[in-house]
């Protein structure tokens, strides 16, 4: 089966830092697009970054910007979120995503394979 699984989530304290990772199984993931989504309690899930097949190219959620860092190792099939400066409103169930390999895109529609999600609780 085609997989993605994120690790790294966890519980940290306003201010502090944690860093995801998003591996693939099954495939390469190495010509598609890939995005960070969270969910929080009660509410949608959203966009947070994406960043395209070669790596050359990000886009961020505005609540982000400057705190996060999406990267990726394709020879790894791994994909990489780091988050510092964290807030309590950055908890959430983070999830990797894949999508196409065109322009990138912060809709979750235009991602086609999904892992199951890792939890990030920040305290204050």
């Amino acid at each position: 089966q085609v997989q993605l699984v994120e690790s790294g989530g966890g519980l940290v304290q306003a201010g502090g830092s944690l860093s995801l990772s998003c591996a693939a199984s099954r495939f390469s993931f190495s010509g598609w697009n890939m995005g960070w989504f969270r969910q929080a309690p009660g509410k949608e899930r959203e966009f947070v970054a994406a960043i395209n097949w070669i790596g050359l190219s990000t886009i961020y959620a505005g609540s982000v910007k400057g705190r996060f860092t999406i990267s990726r190792d394709n020879a790894k099939n791994t994909m990489y979120l780091q988050m510092r400066s964290l807030k309590p409103e950055d908890t959430a169930v983070y999830y990797c995503a894949a999508g196409g390999s065109g322009d990138l895109s912060s809709k979750s529609w235009e991602y086609r394979v999904w892992g199951q999600g890792t939890q990030v609780t920040v305290s204050s």
